[in-house]
């Protein structure tokens, strides 16, 4: 396919993008400075964590404090302050949490792929019983120790965070947000 004035794209990455894809990758998983283990591998995300949370959270106390001290002469402005305040943060809020459930959906969808391959037909059927919250702690699992995780985390009902416990060799995710 031609698109105008340009070269034709190639219907397989070339060479280049292969190699720019490990670069890329490379520098991504550079920026951890050990190795992900269950103790480092929570994230927080500074720009939501430090500013943008707190600054809202700061928002609807002004809100309140602003309405105590101006109520009988500003009251329609104080309560419509904070009722946008609240708004605001439960939008934002409420952004971030369907972004994180798309991300559970996508990890789920990766798991259960890799289970394909590396569990037999028998214990990939009886594998379709994980819940999300499951699927989500074995990501970290490596390929090696994954069919006894699994087989463990259906005999047992393991929760994520046993799940991690139990992970000897961790299987990084730098790309979680």
């Amino acid at each position: 396919m031609y698109h105008r004035g340009a070269e034709p794209i190639p219907a397989a990455p070339s060479c280049e993008w292969v190699r720019a894809r490990e670069i890329l990758n490379h520098r991504k998983r550079a920026t951890m400075p050990e190795p992900q283990n269950l103790k480092n591998h929570t994230r927080f995300d500074p720009p939501w964590h430090f500013f943008i949370a707190p600054v809202l959270l700061l928002n609807i106390l002004f809100s309140i404090g602003y309405a105590i001290h101006h109520w009988p002469e500003h009251r329609v402005l104080c309560l419509w302050w904070i009722l946008l305040s609240v708004v605001v943060l439960m939008a934002v809020g409420k952004a971030r949490a369907h972004s994180m459930m798309v991300q559970d959906r996508v990890i789920r969808l990766e798991e259960r792929l890799r289970m394909k391959a590396l569990l037999g037909a028998d214990e990939y059927a009886r594998a379709e019983a994980l819940t999300a919250d499951q699927l989500i702690g074995l990501r970290f699992a490596s390929d090696a120790e994954l069919p006894g995780l699994v087989k463990k985390t259906l005999d047992q009902n393991l929760t994520r965070k046993q799940i991690k416990e139990l992970i000897v060799n961790w299987r990084p995710d730098y790309l979680r947000v």
